[in-house]
Formats: structure tokens, sequence, C-alpha cells
């Protein structure tokens, strides 16, 4: 197995056998016998499509139970090319295992691994599905992938989902993230809650709660600024921090069947709904809410002044948790809320935006591409990437185990029960890409300029006019 731009080649495990030969023989005559009936029902075109489809999944279910179960006559060869965005410590170290126990598994697959820079990949990916196709690459679900689908980028694996297959019954709640046209086109392998974390031990110091509305949170910045500190931390030069923002303060705002009617391109940017939002966001604005400079800085560059207590909260996906803990953060000073309400009434909605992979149109390993897809997706898979220790986020697989670890609790418990308003994805994946990026550059400005309002709502309403 080949790492690309990574520390070098990983050492190949022993994988553990946990069928016998009896079992892997069988298997492989099973999976001979399907692609024989399959051919012949092919050419004599004397079966409904339904059976088809059924073949179809016993032949990938079978080729995944191949691919896991250690070496043996039937596994996999040839090559598979995987195209990563995890360039972040924790997400990079994860895949890298992940794939070694795979590659374990399937010593005689020539395994190559390139791991790409998280913003540069999303500039590069339409470039190397075209040109230079992987077989499998990560990416995001809905109105992320859609571009790329619309495109003729991405493979269509509903072969995969079809009823009465692992995927189909244990990863059901995402499935209409992955469908465009009635058809999916990946599978998912974690999503993660948003929310505030902030700083327990500053709060404590400063006699503050958790607040449990919109007004209490100003009066608890009050007090934070009273201090000296920054209330949050944000860095925006990347934009979607912000959007993270603008995603929190509408749903609450406004509700989650407005933002969504939003994101449909069914409600002009000019309305005094959307206006009421940013008057919301205007108030910690214009207070001083923000560290200075947060559009010149990185997410990354605003961990700091959390870490140091600075500021004493930041806006984020449970992903910080890692960088946050390993700059020195105990888990007795991190804490995490529910983003508070706002307008009474309004059901409390959230972001849990959920990331995929995917087999790219042009890859030249399509088969083996298909087995890594399925063993991404297992339930042990999904329990050891998304536990504490690496991803420290939660897994789709509804047979797969949430992590003892904090944050995955309290994230899994606001999810799970406190968030009857619905989940969207996430602002720049729930809104068309155009509209998306336009409006995300005006909120960067807004977070500079708030006086810039008008305009900047002007202009977002003639990108909707053009987009929609």
């Amino acid at each position: 197995m080949k790492i690309n731009a990574g520390p070098g080649r990983l050492s190949d495990a022993n994988a553990d056998e946990f069928v016998d030969k009896h079992m892997r023989v069988t298997i492989k005559i099973s999976i001979c016998k399907t692609e024989f009936h399959y051919l012949k029902q092919k050419r004599g075109n004397t079966r409904e499509n339904t059976m088809r489809s059924i073949l179809k999944a016993t032949a990938v279910s079978l080729a995944t139970l191949v691919a896991l179960a250690g070496p043996a006559s039937a596994e996999l060869t040839g090559n598979l090319k995987i195209n990563l965005d995890t360039s972040n410590p924790a997400p990079r170290a994860t895949m890298e295992a992940l794939i070694a126990k795979f590659q374990s598994a399937n010593p005689a697959l020539n395994i190559t691994t390139n791991i790409i820079d998280r913003e540069a990949y999303k500039t590069q990916i339409r470039n190397f599905l075209s040109a230079d196709a992987p077989d499998v690459l990560n990416w995001y679900a809905a109105n992320r992938m859609k571009p790329y689908v619309n495109a003729g980028l991405l493979e269509d694996v509903s072969d995969m989902w079809a009823d009465g297959t692992s995927i189909a019954n244990e990863l059901a709640s995402t499935k209409g993230a992955l469908t465009i046209d009635g058809k999916q086109w990946g599978v998912p392998y974690t999503y993660y809650q948003w929310g505030i974390y902030y700083r327990k031990d500053i709060y404590e110091e400063l006699g503050l709660n958790e607040p449990a509305n919109f007004d209490e949170m100003l009066s608890n910045c009050e007090a934070m600024l009273a201090s000296g500190r920054k209330c949050y931390t944000i860095g925006n030069k990347y934009l979607w921090t912000g959007a993270g923002w603008f995603d929190y303060l509408n749903l609450r705002t406004n509700g989650f069947d407005f933002h969504m009617q939003m994101a449909a391109g069914e409600i002009e940017w000019t309305d005094q709904r959307v206006r009421k939002t940013f008057e919301n966001w205007g108030k910690l604005i214009r207070m001083g809410a923000f560290i200075d400079d947060n559009q010149n800085k990185a997410w990354q560059e605003s961990l700091p002044f959390i870490i140091d207590g600075s500021a004493g909260a930041i806006l984020m996906g449970n992903f910080a948790v890692a960088p946050m803990r390993d700059g020195g953060l105990t888990d007795d000073q991190l804490d995490f809320h529910q983003f508070p309400a706002i307008t009474p009434g309004i059901a409390m909605a959230e972001d849990a935006p959920t990331d995929t992979f995917h087999i790219a149109a042009k890859a030249k390993n399509k088969d083996n591409a298909r087995a890594f897809l399925a063993y991404i997706v297992s339930a042990d898979a999904q329990t050891e990437m998304n536990n504490g220790a690496n991803l420290g986020q939660l897994p789709i697989n509804s047979k797969a185990s949430v992590d003892d670890d904090k944050f995955l609790k309290q994230g899994f418990e606001m999810l799970s029960s406190n968030s009857p308003g619905g989940v969207a994805q996430f602002f720049d994946r729930d809104f068309p890409a155009e509209m998306a990026q336009a409006a995300m550059e005006g909120m960067q400005e807004f977070m500079v300029f708030p006086d810039n309002l008008d305009d900047i709502l002007e202009r977002l309403e003639s990108v909707r006019q053009d987009v929609y």
C-alpha cells in the first residue's frame, strides 16, 4: 500500500482470519454462480429488473465478505486509488489506519492513497475527477455532491443500496442525503454535531451559566467582554465558519422549514425575516463579540484564542475537539452546549453534516472500489473511525457503537432527543454551490462591515434570481 504525501509506506499487519477455508471456498463458488446467472439472465433478457438488482446486490455483499475475510484464494487483486482531503492530523491518522487494515486483509491489492490539503481539495476535485480519476474519493452529501453527479463524474451505486442489503438496512437514515434523481451516488461514513464549545472554567470564574435563550447569550457576552476577553473565536478566511453562524441564527430566528425554503430559492434575501436573522447577528458583531481580523484566519488559527482563554467559546463541529485537546485543554475545562433559542415557539433544529465516500465515474477499478465502500460503512469500521481517539464523531451505521466520550455523548443526546425541528446538512451543502459561495462572501463582509447589510442582501437577491 502506498500513501502519497504521507510519512511513508504503512506496514502491513497480519490480518486475523475469521472464516475457515471451507467458508472461503463456499463464498468464492457462490460469487461465481451469482455472476454466471446474472450474465446468463442479461444475455437472454428473460428476467425482471428487480431480479437483476437482487443478483447484483448479492454479488456486492459476497464480494464484501471476501474483502473482509483476510488472506484467501478470493482476495482482491489489482489496484485501488483513493483520494482524501483528510489532511488534518486526527482524520489523516484515522483513515491511514483503516486503509492499512483493508490492505492487510487484501495483501495482493495495490493501494495508493493521495492525501490533499482540505481547502485545496475543494478546488481540485472537478479536475481530478475529469482528468486523473481515483477509484474512491471522500466528499460530502446533498447539494455538495450534486454538481459532480450532474456532470457525470460520480458513479451510480444504487446497487449497493438495493432493498435487503446491509447498507440499505443499516444506513437508512442517510439514504435521502445520498439520493439524486432516485439514485444513490455514494455512502456515508460519519456525521457530527455542531454547537457551542466553551471554556467551562472561565464561565465558572465569571459566574455564567449555559444560556437558555438569546438574551442570556448576549448577557454572557457582555460579562465576557468586561473581563477583557472576546466572547467567540472564529476563523472565517474560508467562509464556511461564518455560514455556520448564519445557519444557527436563521434556524433559531425563523425555523427549519423557512431555512430549507431559502435553500430551495423560495425566499427572497431581502425578505424582512432574513433581515431579522442578520439583525440578531449584528447585535453580536457590534458589541465586539468576535475576535479581531477573523476574516484572515483559518479555523485552525482561531483555536489558540479559546485554548489560551482570550476567547470564551467557539461555534464549531465536533471535529474541533481533538485539536483543542491536543492544545492542552482538558475535559474539565472544555464543555458543550446547544445553540440557544431565539424566537419563542421555534422548534430546535441542528446542523449535522454527513461526510461521504464515492466512486469516480472514470474509476478503473470499480469492483475494488465497491468492496472498499462496503468495508468503510461496516459497523466495526464506523465504530473504530468515529471513536473519541480518532475522528471524534458519530457513526452512521445503526449497528455501530457510540464511543464513551463526553462530547460524543452530548452530541448524540442532542441530535436524538432535542432537535425536533429537523436536521440540516450545513449551509454550503444545503444551498446550491453558486448561491452558497456568493452568500458566504456576503456573510464574511457583514462580519467586518455590518452597515453594508442593504447592499449585501440586494446582491444576494440578484444572485438568487439567476441561480434558481
